[in-house]
């Protein structure tokens, strides 16, 4: 049975050093091995973790084939991150679908008995898998992702390992009290981060050791500065660049 336990929290629930919990020293070697379950889908900000006994998909999108998903998540309302065509392939009668609240809009009725709303500040524990709901918006790009909105991005605690899902964000304030192990952050400059310097600096706020840069490529960004992201990172944080799937 599905056990889902709910929580609101303040914001710094985050604040947990992302090497140690409970005391207990996270390896890098296992968080390398967390990253390589995670692959870049079809388009965008479209991921999926294979971990902690779940398939967990957040805003999927541009998906080549179906498959069954334990877990969906979905960042905000816009259309290449909230695809109802692209849920469909994923969803299960199983399935639990998270999503801020501005969302259940697009939803099929059929589907509401299987979605939760968080907002951020507010986390859920899913059989075992934290999945905290933070803040993501835009401080130069107002007008695309409105802090009033609130729209999100996730950090997911699985195997005491934290992988955080941006969302569409530019660099905020908020990121220097979060912590993370491994970070999906965009790339693109035209909605989400200003730069590719923006991007880096976003990766050291959160303390990340692994970063995988996704949100490029398709409408804005391109290959190239995926590269660039990695260089100026160098030393500093393991750039891990995704094909996408």
């Amino acid at each position: 049975m599905k056990k889902i336990i709910f929580a609101v929290t303040v914001f710094s629930i985050c604040l947990i050093h992302n090497h140690f919990i409970h005391g207990e020293e996270i390896k890098i070697a296992d968080i390398i091995k967390m990253a390589g379950q995670i692959n870049w889908m079809g388009g965008q900000a479209s991921v999926k973790i294979n971990a902690g006994g779940k398939v967990i998909y957040i805003d999927p999108y541009q998906l080549s084939k179906p498959d069954k998903a334990d877990i969906i998540l979905i960042t905000h309302s816009h259309g290449d991150h909230l695809s109802t065509q692209n849920i469909e392939k994923v969803l299960t009668d199983q399935s639990t679908l998270i999503a801020p609240q501005d969302c259940f809009k697009e939803f099929k009725k059929n589907w509401k008995a299987k979605v939760l709303s968080l907002a951020p500040g507010q986390n859920m524990n899913i059989d075992g898998i934290l999945i905290e709901a933070v803040p993501a918006y835009n401080i130069v790009k107002t007008n695309f992702h409105p802090k009033a909105n609130n729209w999100v991005g996730y950090i997911l605690t699985i195997d005491k390992i934290r992988i955080y899902h941006t969302g569409d964000t530019e660099r905020i304030p908020e990121m220097k009290n979060m912590a993370c192990d491994i970070i999906l952050l965009p790339l693109g400059q035209t909605y989400t981060m200003n730069s590719v310097e923006e991007a880096a600096e976003a990766t050291l706020d959160v303390k990340a050791k692994i970063a995988i840069p996704i949100h490029f490529g398709l409408y804005e960004g391109k290959a190239e500065d995926a590269q660039k992201f990695q260089a100026l990172l160098k030393v500093k944080v393991k750039v891990i660049i995704k094909q996408k799937q």
